[in-house]
């Protein structure tokens, strides 16, 4: 362990090394700035900007929100580079798992804020959200892709969103589910290596989605509700033939066949049916459950044919909570195999939780488009090392956590603030940069009284 905690700086630098050329152009480097950033990410108490000019060494604050918001560096080759340690560290057969997540906001100035659903406190609420692709694999997971998502009243609002920067290409409207999509493809073209994709149950309802991954032979885990229809038998969605010359010919496809829901499937089979299954080793012990399959087939009622895919029952052991999925995995998939699947989502939250905790995901300070887009980036470059150092310490630190990583790191790193005189120092500038920001906003008031005068 000293030793671990002896080298946690200088394998942080290497891991940083061919992240260096994304924060570079023929006329202008920002990498320092960029590596102070990612200082500041596991060195302050708190991971705003100021808190991070006061902490990391060497550091100013005017630096920080100029590279956030305005220098355009390339937050693609930063992906690129996520997708080529990805593939280093964590290997095949790895998952990719897509989820969102929200922040919470008090104003409507950041890009894409409105009132939405915020999963993490279960309500409607004032917040941005993201859609985030994380890649895990043995128990490790880290976010390699995100997107802000912007609704319909940003992107009907032209102005409002070259107000935050936003580009032309963002300010057409996408759904949560056309961001995670394009993800997906995105992914797979620059090489990212994964066995399968897993969700919840907001992208699972969508049939669309399983659809356009299935046709790209994608293998899916989709969570669904527990409404989802299903049928038994296949369909056979035809369209009746016309019997009339008069009116429109029949087009839609209809189906004589009965359909009934996941949870009215459930509810019938004998308790013999079920199997108890233990996924993987948990800290109270192994992670077992009681699960259920069946081979059903899947129609939307718009599709030329049904889907026949698996449909994965999980129970509680002793409970009464059921949860649902689809899956298009090959005909011989074992059931082990189906409950693996969407035990593997529960390191997307898990990444979550590490990345706001440890590295200041949810902490930022920007309303601009690219500020926001750029802030993830960094984040991920942060999660990655510690992903790759509690694999590469798994045999003899294997309950390393990032907590523990994020410790050594303030331990080893040096501070702005090493003395008295230091602090005074510190102080005296940040109640500079308040009284010109007061002096900024009495200005703008003056001037927009005489205006109106």
């Amino acid at each position: 362990m000293s030793f671990l905690v002896a080298s946690a700086l200088e394998h942080f630098d290497s891991h940083f090394t061919p992240y260096l050329h994304c924060f570079q152009s023929r006329t202008r480097s920002v990498e320092d700035t960029a590596r102070q950033y990612l200082y500041g990410l596991f060195q302050g108490s708190r991971r705003n900007l100021e808190c991070m000019a006061e902490t990391v060494a060497d550091s100013r604050y005017q630096p920080l929100p100029h590279m956030l918001s305005e220098s355009n560096w390339d937050r693609r080759a930063v992906r690129r580079q996520l997708v080529v340690d990805a593939n280093a560290h964590f290997g095949y057969p790895s998952a990719l798992l897509l989820d969102e997540s929200a922040f919470g906001k008090k104003g409507n100035l950041s890009a894409g804020v409105a009132r939405q659903w915020n999963g993490r406190l279960g309500k409607v609420d004032n917040c941005q959200v993201g859609v985030f692709a994380a890649v895990t694999r043995d128990g490790v997971a880290s976010v390699v892709d995100a997107d802000l998502y912007l609704p319909e009243t940003w992107t009907k609002d032209a102005t409002r969103c070259e107000a935050v920067g936003g580009p032309e290409e963002a300010q057409a409207f996408r759904t949560k589910g056309e961001i995670a999509l394009d993800m997906v493809m995105r992914l797979r073209r620059e090489g990212l290596h994964f066995s399968f994709v897993a969700f919840d149950g907001g992208y699972g309802h969508l049939p669309w989605l399983l659809g356009e991954l299935d046709g790209e032979g994608e293998i899916f885990f989709a969570e669904v509700h527990s409404d989802q229809a299903i049928y038994l038998q296949d369909p056979v969605p035809t369209v009746v033939a016309r019997c009339s010359p008069k009116g429109r010919a029949p087009r839609r496809r209809q189906t004589s066949a009965v359909s009934l829901t996941v949870a009215e499937w459930a509810a019938a089979p004998s308790a013999s049916a079920w199997g108890r299954l233990s996924i993987r080793d948990g800290e109270k012990g192994e992670v077992m459950a009681d699960y259920l399959t069946q081979r059903v087939w899947v129609w939307d009622g718009e599709a030329p044919s049904a889907s026949r895919w698996h449909l994965l029952v999980r129970r509680e052991i002793d409970g009464t909570k059921l949860k649902f999925g689809l899956s298009n995995a090959k005909l011989g998939a074992s059931l082990h195999r189906l409950a693996e699947m969407p035990g593997a989502r529960h390191f997307v939250e898990q990444s979550f939780r590490e990345a706001k905790s440890a590295c200041g995901m949810a902490e930022y300070q920007v309303r601009r488009w690219q500020a926001w887009h750029h802030h993830m980036a960094l984040v991920m470059i942060a999660t990655m090392f510690l992903a790759k150092e509690r694999m590469a310490h798994r045999e003899t630190a294997n309950l390393l956590s990032c907590r523990h990583l994020v410790e050594i790191r303030r331990h080893r790193l040096p501070t702005n603030i090493a003395t008295h005189e230091d602090l005074a120092a510190s102080i005296i500038d940040r109640h500079r940069r308040r009284r010109q920001a007061m002096e900024s906003a009495y200005r703008k008031q003056a001037a927009m009284l005489s205006a109106s005068d």
